[in-house]
């Protein structure tokens, strides 16, 4: 079947009343047959039917064999860095969230763990950047905000010569877009409340193993720290697989004729979108994403922070708010918003400008948002012009 099909078929129907859409069991205790002894549920924090559904769910579609629901991105990201023990050493790439970065230099440091931002692209670099006692390697592929592509195959066969952990956030490809786990990755980590939630109505995170063992490991830690989604929040999750690949094309669709536009446009230096065969990497994301995803970065020509910022407050289909991956378009000053974390000193080790500019292209007709985001553009550097002639 096809992927679109199999997710529709594999969300399962209500046994005991014949609902097609799953039940929210909205239950924080289950009764005991006998003490010990249950129908498969205890108390939610350790399980309950409609998450058990999303994490199936999301394990199958990502290929692997165990899925585990978070409260949100960071505590899925902060379960995986939970494998980690005193002393023990990550690589990460040198452009990714900037709450990523915040969780690696302030509580996983603090708890023993240190992290080299080195450049995933070089080979060389990974090498020289392993020591004696590093565990995991960290990478986001497309990253964020400049949306480079990292070869995950390549990646994996460095960590498995050195039997170091490979987690690949997959937030911005989806599960429909890329598929880490066989592409080499032990796991893989989605801020669902991205394209998977879609609709910018949940927080939640995701993780999937490639084993049992190491399912079971994070299984472990998410009963043990308890940071578990909600009930009606995993069935939000559901809904929203129900239609993911629909979207994510659509998404990619609409951001590609949107990175087309700014490539052309004279007030505009530089465009990051990996659909567009300028892009340094675009062969490596055709070969192994199905789709570009909704996510356009690009630097203003000036690359200037006030233009930057009178651009993004002056569109009106494009909303000036943190997040991404929703139906309706959004704007974003990386500098100051999403990376605002990661300090000032680092930004150009990241590639953060103070002109930077990200977009997270919705479901609008794409001819209405290329016209807002022009005539942003033409007004705020028409502005600019009559302020200098002055």
């Amino acid at each position: 079947m096809k992927e679109q099909t199999r997710i529709l078929q594999s969300i399962p129907v209500d046994e005991t009343t014949g609902a097609v859409s799953v039940p929210i069991y909205q239950t924080t205790t289950f009764v005991h047959d006998y003490p010990g002894q249950h129908k498969g549920y205890d108390y939610t924090r350790s399980g309950n039917p409609t998450r058990q559904v999303l994490e199936k769910l999301i394990a199958e579609l990502e290929q692997g064999t165990t899925g585990a629901a978070f409260a949100s991105g960071m505590a899925a990201i902060d379960a995986v860095l939970r494998l980690l023990h005193l002393g023990d050493h990550v690589i990460a790439g040198n452009d990714i969230y900037g709450g990523t970065y915040r969780l690696l230099t302030t509580l996983a440091k603090r708890a023993g763990v240190e992290t080299t931002f080195v450049d995933l692209h070089d080979p060389d670099a990974i090498e020289d950047a392993i020591q004696n006692n590093t565990k995991l390697l960290w990478l986001e592929t497309p990253s964020n905000p400049l949306l480079r592509i990292i070869d995950i195959a390549a990646v994996s066969k460095i960590t498995k010569k050195h039997n170091i952990l490979l987690a690949a956030d997959n937030t911005f490809a989806s599960p429909v877009g890329q598929k880490p786990l066989a592409l080499g990755a032990d796991i893989v980590v989605h801020s669902a409340t991205k394209y998977i939630g879609g609709h910018s109505d949940v927080i939640s995170g995701l993780v999937v193993t490639k084993t049992e063992e190491l399912g079971k490991e994070i299984l472990f830690v998410q009963n043990a720290s308890g940071g578990v989604l909600s009930p009606f929040e995993s069935w939000l999750l559901i809904r929203g697989l129900e239609t993911l690949e629909l979207r994510v094309k659509q998404h990619s669709e609409n951001a590609l004729a949107v990175a087309k536009f700014l490539e052309t446009h004279s007030d505009v230096k530089e465009v990051f979108y990996p659909g567009l065969k300028s892009h340094p990497h675009h062969a490596l994301a055709k070969s192994q994403q199905k789709y570009f995803s909704g996510v356009v970065s690009f630097r203003l020509k000036d690359d200037d922070q006030k233009t930057a910022a009178r651009v993004v407050t002056s569109t009106k289909l494009f909303k000036l708010a943190e997040s991404l991956g929703g139906i309706k378009s959004l704007i974003n000053h990386p500098a100051t918003m999403t990376h605002a974390s990661i300090p000032k000193d680092r930004h150009a080790d990241f590639g953060i400008s103070d002109g930077l500019i990200r977009l997270s292209v919705g479901l609008e007709d794409a001819e209405d948002l290329i016209e807002d985001l022009d005539n942003a553009l033409k007004q705020v550097y028409a502005e600019i012009e009559e302020h200098q002639s002055v």
